[in-house]
């Protein structure tokens, strides 16, 4: 399988993971947020997977740049224009790149953490995504080995992020309007980009 038709691959079990989890994530959101967190993920990569069966993605930036079109076009809130910014970042990293080289994962992941953090002005401890995605992209550029390898490294880092936000108090987003009463509850983006890593990370495994 070349690596074009991997990231669509990829891709697909991460709107799998949307479509499992998205009960869970709506709740994390009514906890804290507006409750639609779960339901915009899914409508996104639903909308996603009806992109790329029209389009003909000749890389795997292509493939990236039509989630990130499609994320942005149909997720409503901050998410969308957040997760769209980062899947933009990682595809324009990426370029016309045939193959993609752990080095090349890496270094995307990187773009997409600095692309969120340009968007959306948060930093490690705001109780965003952020928390997440940092500790995930520092864990791929020390992973090394396989694809599979650094995707594992970046979604078992962001899984620990992401329970790191349950004892934070959110100072960005609906839930900052809480104050204290955040503490307690995880930050929903924060869980969502775990599991997108996850969902690459297994997908990866199993090739």
């Amino acid at each position: 399988m070349g690596a074009t038709q991997r990231t669509v691959e990829v891709v697909r079990a991460m709107a799998a993971a949307m479509e499992e989890h998205r009960a869970h994530l709506t709740k994390l959101d009514s906890e804290i947020g507006d409750g639609d967190h779960g339901t915009n993920m899914h409508r996104g990569f639903q909308a996603t997977l009806e992109r790329l069966e029209t389009a003909e993605p000749a890389t795997p930036a292509d493939v990236l740049k039509a989630v990130s079109m499609a994320l942005i076009g149909k997720v409503g809130g901050a998410a969308g224009p957040l997760y769209g910014t980062a899947f933009l970042r990682a595809s324009t990293t990426l370029a016309d790149k045939e193959d993609i080289s752990a080095e090349d994962a890496a270094a995307a992941l990187q773009a997409a953490l600095d692309g969120v953090k340009q968007r959306g002005k948060a930093e490690v401890g705001d109780k965003t995504m952020i928390d997440a995605l940092k500790p995930a992209a520092e864990a791929a550029t020390n992973a090394g080995g396989s694809l599979a390898e650094v995707f594992r490294a970046a979604a078992d880092a962001a899984k620990g992020g992401a329970e790191s936000t349950v004892e934070m108090t959110a100072r960005r987003g609906r839930a900052s309007y809480l104050g204290a009463r955040a503490v307690g509850h995880m930050d929903p983006g924060a869980h969502s980009s775990y599991l997108l890593l996850d969902a690459a990370a297994r997908t990866l495994e199993s090739a």
